[in-house]
């Protein structure tokens, strides 16, 4: 990739086909925002049948790492449809959990979850899902129309901070992880799940066959969009490779900066503490 007055040129080649796309800076948030309202009702659905139902184990992952706890202020960025926020709410609330913990019911009713996300039809798909829950009007839940590189919260005002899948849409990465230093408390943690860089050749040339073929095709016929999903696939190859991502994130301010890469580094989580 390589950007010059503001535009970024990316070009993928594969055995199979060559691919090049420009989009300036200014343009990029509004190309986000049209591809995640076009693809909101079908997204988790989607996320099942492009991993296999693997996402929900690294969503797992993703919140054993964090290690919720009852009374805890949390802000789950660009995840609109609450799976993530969902995930923490049963391990904050979870009866075996309580008891270990030794928890109260007034710690238990300070819990906030707060899902951020830039685009109000990704949360309305959350808000449906939490209704089908029962969690329609829970306190310990909040839903927040917002920019991940402008956030709405005040400073060290957040235990914890995740994002899921999220972080390669936003323009500047640098502003968003600068916001996420800022809103974290002093101990709190930062965790990202990301779609990687795979880097074991055989599997990396399997990968990009999986990605560049079937993944649009498998957005055309479930979801009726071809180009959203065929944009879901350029911007995993955009995004920084681990190590560098790490040293972003490192840059930020944050300590204690790893990372852990699952199948493969189809996806990796890394995981930071603001000290």
């Amino acid at each position: 990739m390589c950007c010059k007055n503001n535009t970024c040129t990316v070009q993928h080649n594969t055995r199979s086909r060559s691919w090049f796309q420009e989009v300036k800076e200014e343009e990029k948030s509004k190309l986000v925002g049209n591809v995640f309202t076009n693809v909101a009702s079908s997204y988790d659905i989607m996320n099942d049948v492009m991993s296999g139902g693997l996402h929900r184990l690294w969503k797992e992952r993703l919140v054993g790492k964090l290690s919720p706890f009852a009374g805890m202020k949390h802000l789950d960025v660009a995840g609109g449809t609450g799976d993530v926020a969902f995930r923490i709410y049963d391990a904050v609330y979870s009866v075996k959990r309580r008891a270990l913990q030794k928890v109260d019911e007034a710690s238990l009713e300070e819990t906030q979850i707060y899902v951020c996300d830039l685009n109000p039809n990704m949360l309305n798909v959350g808000k449906q899902r939490a209704a089908e829950r029962g969690l329609r009007d829970n306190k310990s839940l909040v839903w927040v129309e917002g920019d991940a590189e402008a956030l709405s919260f005040d400073d060290n005002s957040m235990d914890g901070y995740t994002i899921a899948f999220g972080i390669r849409n936003v323009t500047h990465i640098e502003k968003a992880l600068a916001e996420a230093y800022r809103v974290l408390k002093r101990g709190g943690r930062f965790l990202c799940l990301e779609l990687s860089h795979v880097d074991i050749p055989v599997f990396k040339d399997l990968y990009d066959l999986y990605s560049f073929q079937v993944i649009p095709n498998l957005g055309e016929l479930i979801a009726g969009d071809r180009e959203s999903y065929q944009y879901l696939v350029e911007s995993v190859r955009r995004f920084p490779p681990q190590e560098r991502f790490a040293s972003m994130i490192a840059d930020a301010g944050f300590e204690k900066v790893e990372y852990e890469n699952l199948v493969g580094g189809v996806v990796a989580i890394h995981s930071a503490l603001k000290l």
